[in-house]
């Protein structure tokens, strides 16, 4: 048998699923409960309860048993109707994914073009919705953070582009990939729907995601005709009949996963779990600016402002960076994420959720050293200026 240093605990780093912490995982291990009333109501009320001040709103949640791409269909299925209009803001894949999702049912897109390395442009954002005089256009669709290219785009200056045209339509944003990791409002920022899911940010097992609504969404629900059996709201808004709020049995061990991720993120504080992300992103950055120094390694999203805090795109020119996830998975132990789209050689490194000043060197380290038995010149240790960067956050000795 080879040797090989993988033996240990392997460390998933893509930008979702993300790592469940044991907690998550101790209380998913339930007996099954009275799924008509008692304990099991009572958690999954305390969850609905408590979601949408992730999302900063006092609007309504709606839960699905699905992934993101169900909340994409809930949200446009509840608000649109046949032959409506949306914008699609291009930066990257998935809200361009979105809009396909869309055609299908009926809905029709004009997509604003973007590119895979700036985020959306909120100038071109009021021009395009300035020329649409007899407001065609029903709704926008754009992701805060796109895992494909890693770009954070600016939402609250998309919604002032929308002001100043003057123009009506929903903004709905996919926050899949941020919820948990960015700072998001949804009230103070003016969005009408938004979409997560439970498996990044949010620390539990794929299978959950969410749709905070509006009154303006809700108000468009009353003459929204794509609305189907599983994802209407209608059913799903009642007081009394917990169960027609998962449109049927409802997903057991998720919403106990749900209550102690919440629990987690409550004891933490919101805003102490976005500024930990943005130190943690912060050192992520540094190493690759350290290993671009002498190499072709670089930020796929040049504006700095725009770089997400909860996954990072890296270009490697020449580079196979196919190969050097091979040797880190295969020889270390390390998943990284892959290249979606068309970005040429490169990986992602997924740092959201769960995570730790040790579990992210760990990462870093691991791929440097991947970098350097494939033959990179790195005179500037990438480790060694992420370490610097999570020092900032580490509170001073007595």
């Amino acid at each position: 048998m080879p040797r090989s240093l993988r033996h240990g605990r392997q460390m998933v780093s893509i930008p979702g699923p993300s790592v469940i912490p044991d907690r998550v995982l101790a209380a998913m291990h339930q007996p099954m409960p009275n799924i008509y009333e008692g304990e099991l109501i009572d958690t999954s009320n305390s969850v609905l309860n408590d979601l949408p001040a992730i999302a900063r709103t006092t609007g309504n949640v709606f839960i699905a048993v699905t992934n993101g791409h169900g909340a994409w269909e809930m949200a446009l299925t509840n608000t649109l109707s046949r032959g409506d209009k949306v914008l699609v803001l291009e930066s990257g894949v998935f809200a361009t994914n979105w809009g396909q999702m869309g055609e299908t049912m009926g809905i029709k897109t004009q997509t604003l073009p973007g590119a895979d390395r700036a985020p959306v442009d909120p100038d071109a954002v009021e021009t395009t919705l300035r020329a649409d005089k007899a407001g065609d256009i029903k709704a926008i669709l754009v992701v805060q953070v796109d895992t494909a290219t890693s770009v954070r785009n600016d939402i609250p200056a998309i919604r002032a582009a929308m002001d100043a045209a003057g123009h009506p339509a929903l903004l709905m944003v996919d926050c899949i990939a941020s919820l948990g990791c960015e700072r998001f409002e949804m009230d103070k920022w003016g969005v009408d729907v938004t979409v997560a899911g439970s498996q990044k940010g949010l620390m539990v097992p794929p299978g959950l995601a969410f749709v905070w609504a509006s009154p303006r969404a809700m108000q468009a629900y009353q003459s929204a005709d794509l609305r189907t059996g599983y994802w209407d709201w209608g059913p799903r808004s009642g007081e009394d009949a917990h169960y027609l709020r998962y449109c049927g049995t409802p997903p057991i061990q998720h919403i106990y996963a749900m209550r102690a991720a919440l629990d987690m993120l409550k004891e933490e504080g919101l805003e102490n779990v976005w500024w930990r992300h943005q130190v943690l992103a912060d050192a992520v950055r540094a190493a690759i600016d350290a290993w671009g120094h002498a190499s072709e390694i670089e930020h796929n999203i040049t504006s700095t402002a725009h770089r997400s805090n909860a996954v990072s795109t890296v270009l490697t020119g020449a580079l196979d960076a196919d190969r050097m996830r091979e040797i880190a998975e295969q020889e270390a132990g390390l998943v990284l994420g892959i290249n979606v789209g068309d970005l040429g050689n490169a990986f992602r490194i997924g740092h959201m959720g769960h995570l730790n000043p040790p579990m992210l060197l760990g990462t870093l380290g691991t791929v440097e050293a991947c970098l350097l038995q494939m033959g990179v010149a790195l005179p500037v240790s990438g480790v060694g200026a992420a370490a610097a960067e999570i020092a900032t956050g580490l509170s001073p000795a007595d």
